[in-house]
């Protein structure tokens, strides 16, 4: 049987797969400082709540709409509302997943073999995605200096050639937790516009800044470029096993009206959002601040003590301003340093993973407290050893 190329993937484990399955089969403990899952982390959801919107007997009706119920579109505009924008329903589709959005919008925008411009380091969904739907990827560099993040905007612009169709960005990065600065805003959406390229800005953890106020969304203001801004309820509202999603579309009017209208077909041929969880979409949203405010209480305290317990070691926690994640700098253990934590029982993730430099783990602050207290006792052993 031949399979197409685009799945020709390396499905061999790697070397941390390996060793943490054969840690557990030892029936070893581990502590794990990579569960990013919300719904396993401790949180207090109100199920009744939650579930009751799904029993909707209007649900039993088959009526669908390419882009998504009106009354969930609605609810995401009044999101947008609530964010300082006006998002007019008429310019949102909304998905299963920010992953189909961005397939969708890699069919939207590009040929096979066209390219799109994403940051190293950043969550390695992309190139999945991309391979997929016959995308290139190319990569644009992300800095850091003692106290913050920066986007690379020469190397990004000296990127850009005849085939690229757009520039992804992520705010905040995901796992360095910064925000794009209004300087970087403005030079991007000038640079995408002198290059007719479309902007593809990905705010899943937008609301979880560390301390308010937030950056402002890219749904806001007059974007001098066709700009699509991502999200959906896996973080808004903590809720991944739902799957809502949703793309909205900005920029010069015209532009956005052209995007749409071929965005509808796309929509249309898969009509993948089913109806309960429309139909449920409004209440979720309208309640995200209870479960946000507890995850926000969770990463305060954990990056609080995870700072008391590095203060006077030579590892160092690189600046974040929002997002599930924290970055470690090891300076002495290299590239083992993922596989040595296991050794003594704990879980991380390799900076590697998301295209970090070596000597680099990736945490995640919703690690539940008493095994994130045990498990950064451990790493600190380790790196004192």
């Amino acid at each position: 049987m031949t399979f197409s190329r685009r799945t020709a993937w390396d499905l061999a484990e790697n070397d941390l797969t390996v060793a943490v399955r054969a840690h557990r089969a030892a029936g070893r403990a581990l502590l794990d400082l990579t569960v990013s899952n919300p719904t396993v982390c401790g949180f207090e959801y109100d199920a009744a709540e939650l579930l009751a919107p799904l029993a909707d007997p209007a649900a039993l009706v088959y009526d669908p709409d390419p882009l998504g119920k009106l009354s969930a579109r609605e609810a995401v505009s009044r999101y947008y509302e609530d964010l300082g924008a006006d998002v007019r329903p008429g310019r949102l589709c909304l998905t299963t997943s920010t992953s189909e959005a961005y397939s969708f919008l890699f069919r939207l925008l590009c040929d096979p073999g066209d390219e799109v411009l994403v940051a190293r380091p950043s969550y390695p969904l992309f190139e999945f995605i991309a391979r997929l739907d016959d995308v290139q990827l190319r990569e644009y560099p992300l800095f850091y200096d003692e106290h913050s993040w920066s986007i690379d905007l020469h190397a990004l612009e000296e990127s850009i050639n005849p085939r690229t169709r757009a520039v992804v960005l992520v705010h905040p990065n995901n796992p360095t937790g910064h925000f794009t600065s209004q300087a970087e805003r403005e030079a991007l959406e000038r640079l995408c516009a002198a290059h007719d390229l479309a902007l593809i800005v990905d705010e899943v953890f937008l609301d979880y800044a560390l301390e308010p106020p937030a950056a402002p969304s890219f749904t806001t203001g007059e974007p001098a470029c066709l700009t699509f801004v991502l999200s959906g309820i896996s973080k808004l509202c903590a809720l991944p096993q739902m799957k809502a999603s949703w793309l909205a579309a900005c920029g010069p009017g015209e532009r956005v009206r052209a995007a749409m209208a071929r965005m509808e077909v796309i929509a249309d041929t898969f009509l993948s959002m089913n109806a309960p969880i429309q139909h449920a979409l409004p209440g979720w949203l309208g309640a995200r601040q209870g479960i946000q405010s507890q995850i926000r209480t969770r990463m305060v305290a954990n990056l609080q003590m995870l700072d008391d317990r590095l203060a006077g070691t030579a590892v160092r926690r690189l600046a974040l301003q929002a997002g599930w994640t924290v970055i470690l700098q090891v300076p002495r253990l290299g590239a083992d340093l993922a596989l040595a934590a296991l050794e003594q029982g704990v879980l991380v993730q390799p900076g590697s993973f998301y295209g970090l430099p070596e000597g680099r783990i990736v945490l995640s602050l919703l690690t539940l407290p008493e095994v994130w207290q045990q498990g950064i006792a451990r790493l600190c052993e380790l790196f004192h050893g």
